[in-house]
Parts: structure tokens; sequence; C-alpha cells
């Protein structure tokens, strides 16, 4: 399979919004309707759409699970989403609620064993979800930071078994400046498993840079939101079965 180009969608009060750098008072709402977001990436050729509970970050707890449900019968891609997903009953609705994959962060920190029972459980559905600020690993809806840095958390998530990260620069989310292509390199070179890139990318060539470091995808949001991407060229570009295959440590 290809290189994964994969758009986002961020929830906020049942609105498609994007924050500049995770930050609620830079708030910029791009749809009323998420689902027909939805159809229009699905249109465009997403096999994979990245789903964000905005709220649910900041609580503890899912919060846009309607939406969620709209957004499922609104497409046939598989859906990754996060947000609040921190206890066995929220990781079940959000999966009731057709959720393909569920990306887990704060409990990576806070109940590391709990994630590895999830592993073993639904195995390559749990997407580990490594969000950073100045190299240091942030929690909460991105609202606290930890004293953590992005490598020792990647080991982290190959000891528990996760076979998908998604590693996102905070400073660089929304930013349209680039990826963080150094802590990405980071993480590829202790990779046991799939690297996902988000934050910062602006262009086709930000998305063959990533690529070209060793990630198996990206998460693009600002930048279809913007125009600067377009998504069906996007996923043209980097769909070549042919390409040569990553190389990982290990």
């Amino acid at each position: 399979m290809g290189f994964e180009v994969i758009p986002a969608i961020d929830l906020r009060a049942g609105r498609c919004v994007r924050l500049a750098q995770g930050d609620f008072s830079r708030e910029t709402i791009w749809s009323d309707e998420p689902a027909d977001v939805a159809r229009r990436w699905t249109d465009a050729g997403a096999r994979v759409i990245h789903v964000v509970d905005l709220d649910g970050a900041a609580s503890g707890a899912p919060v846009n699970l309607d939406m969620l449900c709209e957004i499922r019968a609104s497409t046939g891609a598989s859906i990754q989403f996060g947000g609040g997903l921190r206890t066995d009953a929220s990781v079940g609705a959000a999966l009731a609620a057709g959720a393909d994959r569920v990306v887990l962060g704060t409990a990576l920190i806070s109940r590391p064993e709990w994630v590895s029972e999830l592993c073993e459980r639904y195995g390559d559905r749990v997407v580990a979800g490594i969000d950073a600020r100045r190299g240091r690993v942030a929690v909460e809806g991105w609202l606290e930071a930890t004293a953590m840095r992005i490598a020792e958390v990647a080991e982290r998530a190959s000891r528990m078994g996760v076979r998908r990260v998604l590693v996102t620069d905070i400073e660089k989310d929304g930013m349209l400046e680039g990826p963080s292509l150094d802590a990405l390199r980071e993480v590829v070179s202790r990779a046991t498993f799939d690297v996902l890139a988000s934050g910062g990318i602006s262009s086709l060539d930000d998305l063959r840079a990533v690529r070209d470091v060793g990630a198996a995808g990206a998460i693009v949001g600002q930048a279809l939101y913007a125009g600067r991407i377009d998504l069906a060229e996007a996923i043209a570009a980097f769909s070549d079965p042919l390409s040569p295959p990553r190389e990982r440590a290990g």
C-alpha cells in the first residue's frame, strides 16, 4: 500500500473547525456540517479520515459521538477517531459509533498497562497519539505538558505492542509552516510500528519530505481547508503500491 494521505476533521460544538497550535481561542469554523465535509473528502478518494473530538480531548470523555455517527453514515472510508478516549466505556462508545481506529494519547502516559491491554484486544485498531510541544509530550487535549520526551513515549508505545503511532508537533499544527522532520525522524528511527505525521504540512513537497523520512502516512488539515493542497491530487501522487518499502529499526 502507498503512503496514506489522511484528511482531518476536527469537531468542536458539533462543527468542523481548525485550531492554531491547539489553542482553543484561535479557532476557525470551516463548516456547520462535518458529515458534508466527510463526503467531500470521500469523493476526493480518501480511504481514511482522521476525526478529532476537541471537546472530548479537553473534557476527558467523548462529547461529539453524535457527529461521529453522522460522519460514519456519510462515508465508506475508515474513520480514525480520537479525543477523550481514556476508559473502556469511551473506547467502546467510539467503536460503536463507527470508529475503525481509536487514537489514545493521554492514556499512554497515565494508563500504559490499559493501552497494552487494548492493543491485545483490538490489534491495529489502536493508534498511539504522541503530541509534543518543544520536544515535550503534552496531554489532556494538549493543555498540560509532561516531562517526557517524544523518543521516550515512542519506545513506551513499542513495548505496549502499538502498531501505528501518530506524531503531532503542536507548535506546527494549523500554521502551514512545514512539518517537524527532526522529531519525526527520531520516532521513525525507533519504530517497530507505522508512523503517521501531523502538524504543519502545507504542500505536496511537505508530504514527500514526510514520506522520505520514513513515515507511513500524514494527516492533512489546514492545508486542505485553505486550498493549499488538493486532496485528490495528493492521494493520486502517493498511491503507488510499488514504492520501495520503508526501513524500520529493530
